[in-house]
């Protein structure tokens, strides 16, 4: 592992290639943006240098052409104008997988939170005012649609009193492995991309325990000359040692690399992981095209009228005629073919029929196929529509939802608890607070809800049959409660509903078995 360059070299580096060419064709469709996907099949992608280039095939008619291309990279017709719908499924799946794994925030825990605290509750502090939660959300949709995501914590005493934590797309990063473990890792970042081919980059290569930051001038191509940090306002904030690094007062890389899925079937043995969308992407181009197809239909389906030239007005020589439609009477020049017929028998409707059901069902069982493929469940995208189901109900319509979500969070795991110890490292070292940094324990929700009369009735029944005790009643109402709320209101529960001691009730004293004394004008005992 070295610094960063001092000399031209090619950039990005070569090795990045093929996962970057990945990266465009899954960006694309992530993006939602025809325009994209259009620019990549096509390759009409400019400067792009990973976007496809067209083939002689792709302009050629019959099964040749139809095979050589996909919908999105077809060339634009001169004779008609091409309807293209995009329907933003990719999206959709990249927001679901994140809802899935942090819709709710997992809990992390140190190993003695009644001694260490400061710890948990700074812990606590940085996972919901501190942003933490939402990065983990925007990290968890970058990793669906790349197939892995960055987490990087950083600080700035300027911008806030904590560590900050970004996610990353891995399309411009260079990581470096060993025994499949992240060692070292170059990101990069396009300040200026000017239009005579200069290209302003910052590059920023992470170590263990230090940061390298450089500032470059070249071309589309190549890194170019190093600069002075000072040169761009980017850049100017950067305190480098004569190295050009900055110690994060952390033992570890500031930075951790998340999977989405392994293995990826596409680059076999690398440590990246693979995106939702991998093996999908004829799917989601053939639903697109079905849906620009019932569009296609709607246009065609529209009344049109079929009249003869004698009804036009003409508009003068090389300016066309058109046809008045609230026009009441025409008359038909003498010796036209059919002039003596009536005049709504020389004017002939034409309507083409619309297939919805036909398109519909295509749609649906395209949709279901890219879901499916994703690793997902059709009723996690409201394909069973809108019943009130139990939590039980909902995980077994939605096991392979689930599933996947157990996969994933496999790799979550191990690199967000070594994750927030670097970040603990980071907030004591360079912020000056109190913590302990270690690396805590991650408890993840269920990821379901019953919902709340499912609930009311579960803690009714567990009560009558007195199999529940009052705190476990209030943790299963609240389970977003800690111990200490939980603890309140079980004393509140209890002021309110006082306990009456039942030998006081039964008049025995001292624990003697001592009945009371009968009233005086209670009849006397009689023996039997």
């Amino acid at each position: 592992m070295v610094p960063l360059p001092d000399s031209s070299v090619p950039w990005p580096p070569a090795e990045t290639d093929r996962p970057r060419a990945l990266y465009d064709a899954w960006g694309a469709w992530y993006s939602g943006d025809p325009d994209q996907l259009s620019a990549y099949y096509g390759g009409g992608g400019g400067h792009n240098r990973m976007s496809p280039q067209p083939r002689p095939s792709q302009y050629r008619g019959g099964v040749v052409g139809t095979v050589a291309r996909w919908w999105w990279g077809r060339p634009p017709s001169p004779e008609q104008a091409t309807i293209k719908l995009h329907v933003p499924l990719a999206g959709d799946i990249s927001s679901v997988s994140a809802d899935l794994l942090f819709g709710e925030a997992p809990t992390l825990a140190v190993a003695d939170q009644t001694a260490d605290k400061v710890t948990q509750d700074r812990i606590d502090w940085l996972m919901t005012e501190g942003g933490m939660h939402a990065a983990l959300l925007e990290a968890s949709e970058l990793a669906s649609a790349y197939g892995g995501v960055f987490l990087r914590a950083s600080w700035d005493k300027a911008v806030a009193d904590h560590p900050l934590v970004d996610a990353i797309a891995p399309d411009c990063a260079a990581p470096e492995w060993r025994a499949g473990r992240l060692v070292a890792v170059t990101l990069w970042r396009v300040l200026e991309d000017r239009d005579d081919n200069t290209v302003l980059r910052h590059l920023e290569r992470h170590e263990p325990g230090v940061v390298y930051h450089g500032l470059y001038e070249g071309n589309r191509d190549s890194l170019g000359r190093k600069l002075p940090l000072a040169d761009h306002p980017e850049t100017i904030g950067f305190k480098v040692d004569a190295t050009g690094g900055i110690p994060t007062g952390a033992r570890r890389l500031a930075v951790v690399y998340i999977p989405n899925m392994r293995p990826h079937r596409i680059i076999r043995g690398t440590p990246l992981g693979r995106s939702d969308y991998s093996g999908v992407e004829h799917f989601m181009d053939a639903l697109d095209e079905t849906w620009s197809s019932l569009l296609q239909d709607i246009d065609s389906g529209k009344a049109r009228l079929l009249v003869p030239t004698s009804f036009l007005d003409t508009h003068g020589r090389g300016h066309g005629a058109s046809f008045d439609m609230s026009r009441s009477v025409f008359t038909p020049l003498t010796g036209l073919q059919g002039a003596g017929d009536k005049f709504t028998d020389m004017i002939e409707q034409v309507q083409f029929a619309i297939r919805v059901d036909e398109h519909l069902a295509a749609a649906t069982a395209l949709t279901e196929q890219i879901v499916r493929g994703g690793g997902y469940s059709a009723q996690t995208f409201g394909e069973s529509g809108d019943l009130a189901i139990t939590a039980t109900e909902v995980q077994h319509r939605e096991r392979r939802s689930f599933s996947t979500r157990s996969r994933k969070i496999g790799y979550v795991t191990p690199e967000l608890a070594s994750f927030t110890e670097v970040v603990l490292e980071m907030d004591r070292s360079q912020l000056g607070t109190d913590v302990t940094p270690q690396r805590p324990t991650v408890e993840w929700p269920d990821g379901v809800q019953d919902a709340p009369e499912a609930t009311a009735r579960t803690i009714q029944l567990l009560s009558d049959a007195q199999a529940v005790s009052t705190e476990i009643k209030i943790r299963m109402a609240h389970k977003d409660w800690d111990d200490e709320q939980i603890a309140q209101e079980v004393q509140r529960i209890q002021d309110e509903n006082p306990v009456v001691d039942p030998m006081a009730a039964a008049g025995l004293v001292n624990g003697q078995d001592t009945p009371p004394d009968p009233p005086e004008d209670s009849p006397p005992e009689r023996d039997e």
